[in-house]
């Protein structure tokens, strides 16, 4: 009782600064208090505010078209960038994580200056950690208006005279840590880009994908869903980092702590793909979904030292993660398993992680390697932020030398496990 009554306060006074901030900005649900007082589970409640723009709604039969089809494209402006660059945005048909069509949406960025090297121009599919649950939080409406929290990297990239891909890899739904989603997306994604010519990027283009944290987990889900999803897709590498493959580690690592209310925030993105996890959600859960619905991961990761609330609290069902809805969800989100990439993977991670323990991309690791796959893995000295900087040279390193036609060393290989 004691925890409810700490919990509900904690979300009350959330709520009233959610309600002033999306009331300021246009973006509340029709009836946010409303929703508050009487919540109900109906997973339409609790998906994100569209944006409004018609250019991101399908046409009437999408459905019947096949993955990676071409529906809408675009000219944007994306910065800022040192090198100058065409941006086109492309919305195309893909599948969401129960294989449902659905549409996504790709930004690809290409340097005006020719391709001087050997072969098609390469290709890095760079995914963002969204981390967040609202549609402007999605890089398609971040990086025209200047304001991607990853452009850095992008630049890196583009300096190489490489063309950089970004998609919206959480789909329309904003299916935060929902991999079969993301995955899916970045094959449709590069799917689409190969299709319109005047892009310059042909099949043949070599690619590379690469993400950290929320990132990796999209990186790692296009690697193992591409031999049977997408083999037409020429990805010759993966390199990812902080990864995040097993959200039944993540209930010790997060859940409870001022890591909380990503962990919380994860929950309502991967509910959003599978909405059967809302008959599992108390008043409170449902409260807290309204709350968050629209919020990008710098309102909702400070949550977590002001109310640190454990996912338990959000259902009244005893060991609910025990349940067989979320059993079944926890396996169906777990990266491995009986999914192995064909291309080359890199992996890199702290040896000091404590949101994200080394277990996961160590059994990851071993699971890949058992089943035939080719991959590095390297940890170094630190925790997740620290190596968020520390690992990019050795990642990138590694990307160059993919894209370069230069083979991956055959079988597995470990540094500093």
């Amino acid at each position: 009782m004691t925890v409810a009554v700490r919990v509900f306060r904690s979300m009350t006074a959330l709520f009233t600064a959610s309600i002033l901030t999306l009331s300021a900005a246009g973006t509340a649900s029709a009836d946010p208090i409303g929703n508050f007082l009487a919540p109900v589970a109906d997973p339409a409640l609790y998906l994100p505010t569209p944006l409004g723009e018609p250019w991101f709604d399908p046409p009437a039969g999408f459905e019947q078209r096949p993955p990676g089809s071409v529906l809408a494209t675009r000219t944007v402006q994306v910065g800022p960038l040192l090198t100058p660059v065409t941006s086109t945005q492309i919305l195309f048909r893909t599948n969401d994580s129960k294989d449902r069509p659905v549409a996504g949406v790709t930004t690809v960025i290409v340097p005006t200056a020719p391709w001087t090297g050997p072969g098609s121009r390469p290709v890095v599919a760079y995914n963002m950690a969204i981390d967040s649950l609202g549609n402007t939080c999605a890089p398609s409406w971040t990086l025209p208006r200047g304001i991607a929290p990853e452009i850095v990297p992008v630049q890196s990239f583009l300096r190489k005279n490489y063309a950089v891909v970004v998609t919206d890899h959480q789909g329309p739904r904003q299916g935060y840590a929902a991999g079969p989603m993301a995955g899916h997306a970045i094959l449709d994604a590069l799917r689409a880009m190969v299709a319109l010519p005047q892009l310059g990027l042909p099949a043949q283009s070599p690619i590379a994908a690469t993400g950290y944290s929320g990132g990796a987990i999209a990186s790692g889900w296009a690697a193992q869903l591409a031999p049977t999803y997408a083999p037409d897709v020429n990805l010759v590498g993966v390199a990812f980092g902080g990864a995040p493959t097993d959200y039944r580690i993540l209930l010790r690592s997060l859940n409870g702590t001022v890591g909380s209310t990503l962990f919380l925030s994860a929950t309502l993105g991967v509910a959003r793909e599978y909405p059967e996890m809302f008959t599992l959600m108390n008043a409170n859960g449902l409260r807290l979904a309204t709350i968050a619905k629209d919020m990008c991961i710098y309102l909702t990761a400070p949550g977590g030292i002001v109310a640190p609330i454990p996912a338990q609290a959000l259902s009244d069902i005893p060991d609910v993660d025990r349940t067989p809805i979320a059993e079944e969800i926890i396996a169906a989100t777990r990266m491995g398993g009986n999914r192995t990439p064909s291309a080359p993977i890199f992996i890199y991670h702290g040896q000091q992680e404590f949101w994200i323990p080394k277990q996961g991309p160590e059994t990851l690791y071993d699971e890949w390697c058992a089943n035939g796959a080719r991959v590095r893995l390297e940890e170094y000295v630190g925790e997740h932020l620290v190596v968020a900087l520390t690992g990019i040279p050795g990642a990138y390193s590694w990307i160059d030398d993919r894209l370069a036609g230069i083979p991956a060393p055959s079988g597995c290989s470990s540094f500093g496990r």
